[in-house]
């Protein structure tokens, strides 16, 4: 199961997804998001009868603790594309410190040109603009023999950029299905004590997140061949939920909402009972009652 919540005006709206399905199981709205509304939301779940093995969630400080108070025995996993996402980021990040620690040029001639006269660019009005049009292979999964020898040329000379990619190769490295959870740990922890770190300073952003608790959870999909590693299928209800409130303006009280997300989930079920006619039609559980 996927959970999470989404924002519409001042209600909050938990989701709880079925990952295989790719359908919604149930909601919840809510004024606020807080551990007291999560805790109902999971109750609600618990009710339901539903046999939960794993759970899937954004790595939001909201459910690990109700997680192992409802569900002691399932899997809490945090989605692995939110950690590839934030480190990318710092990655991004510690990129630009480089751009913005480059000299900066003399301030050449005042005035227009003449004709025919180009102002020649320096190395480094050439390395920072090549880094700037550039910045994408630093975070990209799989690069090209091309891509590859460009970001070669630029990182020649450069040790901080090519460590910079080569600890981004490390870190994908991690999520390789290939292996356990218990081999992506040991990874982990010798990725934790790289020398580079101690070098670089500027690196300090992404040592500080290896060393999240969010990132050995987001190992936890090795182990288990059934459960999500991401929470792709709740971002997808999610997605779906912003698109009708964008085109049909006019669903903003609660118990609107409540009503549209309904028929919602019970057009879902119709269609799966044309495409498979032999599905038995499940309940939606909303609040302390069913829905036919």
């Amino acid at each position: 199961m996927c959970v999470d919540e989404v924002y519409d005006g001042p209600y909050c709206i938990y989701y709880a997804v079925d990952p295989v399905t790719q359908k919604r199981v149930a909601f919840q709205i809510s004024q606020e998001a807080n551990e007291d509304e999560t805790r109902r939301f999971f109750v609600y779940l618990k009710n339901m009868g539903l046999l939960v093995k794993g759970i899937t969630t954004d790595g939001s400080p909201l459910y690990p603790k109700v997680i192992a108070e409802i569900y002691p025995g399932a899997k809490h996993q945090v989605c692995y594309f939110h950690i590839l996402k934030e480190i990318n980021l710092l990655v991004l990040r510690a990129l630009a410190k480089f751009r913005k620690s480059l000299p900066v040029p003399a301030r050449g001639k005042r005035g227009r040109p003449k004709k025919g006269e180009e102002r020649k660019k320096t190395k480094m009005e050439i390395l920072r603009q090549e880094v700037w049009e550039n910045r994408y292979l630093w975070v990209q999964h799989h690069l090209t023999a091309g891509e590859r020898q460009r970001l070669n040329k630029i990182c020649r000379g450069k040790p901080l950029l090519r460590s910079l990619r080569e600890l981004v190769d490390l870190i994908y490295n991690l999520f390789d299905k290939r292996c356990r959870t218990q081999t992506a740990l040991k990874k982990l922890e010798s990725l934790r004590n790289k020398k580079l770190f101690r070098e670089f300073p500027q690196l300090i952003g992404i040592w500080k997140k290896l060393r999240s608790k969010n990132l050995e959870k987001a190992l936890t999909f090795l182990n288990d061949d059934l459960l999500e590693g991401t929470s792709n299928a709740v971002e997808r209800a999610n997605r779906s939920h912003r698109k009708f409130q964008k085109t049909v303006y006019r669903i903003r009280a609660e118990h609107m909402l409540e009503g549209r997300i309904k028929y919602e989930m019970l057009l879902d079920i119709k269609r799966k009972r044309k495409t498979d006619s032999n599905v038995e039609c499940p309940r939606i559980w909303t609040e302390s009652r069913y829905v036919a």
